[in-house]
């Protein structure tokens, strides 16, 4: 009897410790009685408002649970269940589930938009870790801040009761998430680049130091936050930047060349940039012509060069592909092999400029019988079809694998059908997973259908109708330039 009672009671503890064990989470449980007195006790917090029922929600929970393991001790990650706790949601102006945002000691310091993972977590929250500024006390301080991978911007100010320290410190608050700042009120700590009075360094990642273009760049201008602003954006990236998938997108924004070739600054940064020097030099002759340079790891954007340059790991050695891509989407490649002298680089250059290279395009290959009653575009014949100046086109934009263009199909088809005879208007499609979609034609999803009408091809406009054959049809008699043929029969106006 005495042993039955003893494995009851040690049933009875082994389930709880494995109830407690289940129960235990890193992620702090916040609730409108104590949100506004637990949240300012962290300098920085990430919470997630949620609803239980929400798929999404259950999807994030346990990558952020996950992170929230990893980044104990430098960040706190919270939750509020918003079934639960309105007041609290009202308050933040939640109105979607998940909704998360980043308070730093229990001010709402921005929304968060990095990834949902637990390694994306990871990774963002590390970068909102710490103060705004880094508060730099000696020459130590400074060079341990600057001998980083990335970027830095310090400021260097008379006191701390300075007016510019704290403009510099708002934007530093603003800009965290993009960049390094620090700042010293040791105005002594500038000596060695020839500070003597208040201003703002940037210092370039010392793995891309080179002869072609100073490390450290002085701000010159207004110390306004607008003024701070202006002075990163027209200097942090330098001459060549190394380009990644992170930083991609704000690159683009100008016309861009990228090499692409085996780099690796973390294993290799003195073989990363012997082909870097290379593209500075030939840049240095270049700069003044709006165009920005860069470099790049090969592997990690390999699929690109081959769905939108046509490009093939096979194609190279260890010589850099070299691509150009403007910021309104036209893209050129280098088929010459890239010399060590630069030569071949610099040609390539001299054509653009002048205009003798052909953009590179996308395309499927011109069918050979196109006589069905909807015309098939391909992105070599979107000029000669769509761009007719004497038709009116309807042209659909879609995926072969998706399930709406497939619902459409023998409606368009149908309505192709009723308009054959008619000499005027061309009904189109185009496979946009294979061909690159011209510039005026914004295809963010399938299927999009835009109406190029004769005489004003360069305003093209979008289809937001049903999708009936008469609603396509009431459409067109609004829309096309002259009557419709409809079977046959003109459609009086």
């Amino acid at each position: 009897m005495d042993e039955m009672i003893l494995r009851g009671l040690l049933c009875i503890l082994v389930c709880s410790l494995s109830s407690s064990a289940r129960e235990h989470s890193d992620v702090l449980k916040l609730t409108d009685a104590d949100f506004d007195y637990l949240a300012p006790e962290h300098e920085t917090l990430l919470v997630k408002f949620y609803a239980p029922w929400c798929g999404h929600c259950k999807k994030l929970a346990p990558e952020f649970e996950s992170a929230a393991s990893r980044l104990k001790g430098t960040v706190t990650l919270a939750k509020v269940d918003c079934t639960a706790n309105t007041e609290i949601c009202k308050h933040y102006g939640v109105n979607g589930y998940p909704t998360l945002k980043i308070f730093r000691n229990g001010q709402e310091s921005s929304s968060y938009d990095g990834p949902r993972s637990a390694d994306g977590i990871v990774d963002y929250m590390k970068k909102q870790a710490g103060p705004d500024s880094v508060l730099l006390h000696s020459e130590l301080d400074l060079e341990k801040f600057i001998n980083h991978f990335d970027a830095s911007v310090v400021g260097l100010f008379s006191g701390t009761d300075s007016s510019q320290l704290a403009e510099f410190l708002k934007g530093a608050s603003l800009m965290r998430e993009s960049f390094r700042f620090a700042h010293t009120t040791d105005l002594q700590l500038g000596q060695k680049y020839g500070v003597t009075h208040e201003s703002i360094l940037l210092f370039r990642a010392p793995r891309l130091s080179s002869k072609f273009e100073e490390s450290v760049v002085p701000h010159t201008g207004s110390l306004s936050v607008t003024g701070l602003r202006r002075f990163i954006r027209d200097n942090i990236f330098g001459l060549c930047p190394h380009m990644t998938k992170d930083n991609k997108e704000v690159l683009r924004k100008r016309d861009l060349l990228t090499a692409y070739y085996d780099l690796d600054y973390l294993h290799n940064p003195k073989g990363s940039n012997y082909w870097r020097n290379r593209v500075l030099k030939v840049a240095t002759k270049f700069s003044s012509q709006g165009m920005l340079f860069s470099v790049a790891n090969r592997n990690d954007f390999m699929e690109e060069l081959e769905e939108e340059f046509g490009l093939s790991a096979s194609d190279g050695n260890e010589l850099p592909f070299v691509t150009i891509r403007t910021r309104t989407g036209d893209k050129y490649s280098m088929r010459e092999e890239f010399t060590r002298d630069g030569k071949s680089l610099e040609s390539f250059l001299e054509d653009y400029f002048a205009g003798r290279l052909k953009r590179y395009v996308k395309s499927e290959p011109v069918p050979a019988i196109n006589n069905g009653v909807v015309k098939v575009v391909v992105a070599d014949t979107f000029e000669e079809i769509v761009n007719d100046p004497e038709k009116d086109v309807l042209i659909e934009f879609y995926a072969p694998w998706c399930g709406h263009c497939k619902k459409l199909e023998p409606k368009y088809t149908a309505l192709g059908e009723m308009l054959y005879s008619d000499p005027n208007i061309v009904i189109a499609k185009m496979d946009a997973t294979v061909n690159d979609v011209p510039a005026g034609y914004d295809v963010q999803g399938f299927p999009t259908i835009y109406f190029a009408a004769a005489g004003r091809k360069s305003e093209p406009k979008r289809y937001e109708g049903a999708r009936e054959v008469k609603d396509f049809v009431n459409f067109l008699k609004r829309e096309a330039t002259k009557p419709l043929i409809l079977n046959g029969v003109k459609e009086e106006l």
